[in-house]
């Protein structure tokens, strides 16, 4: 009898994995929409200048 409890046991732990790697998303982010750059642009002058000493 322990047998089949066993197996019980390891069917409920892999369906379990696999139910919560292919399920619906049930992050709680919330949504923030679209961010602006705010950001250095990226100018070569500026980038040769500072590896040159």
């Amino acid at each position: 009898m322990a047998i089949p409890k066993a197996v019980d046991e390891l069917m409920n732990y892999f369906s379990g994995a696999v139910t919560r790697i292919f399920g619906l998303s049930d992050d709680a982010y919330p949504g923030t929409g679209l961010q602006p750059f705010s950001g250095d642009v990226y100018d070569k002058k500026h980038v040769k200048k500072h590896f040159e000493r």
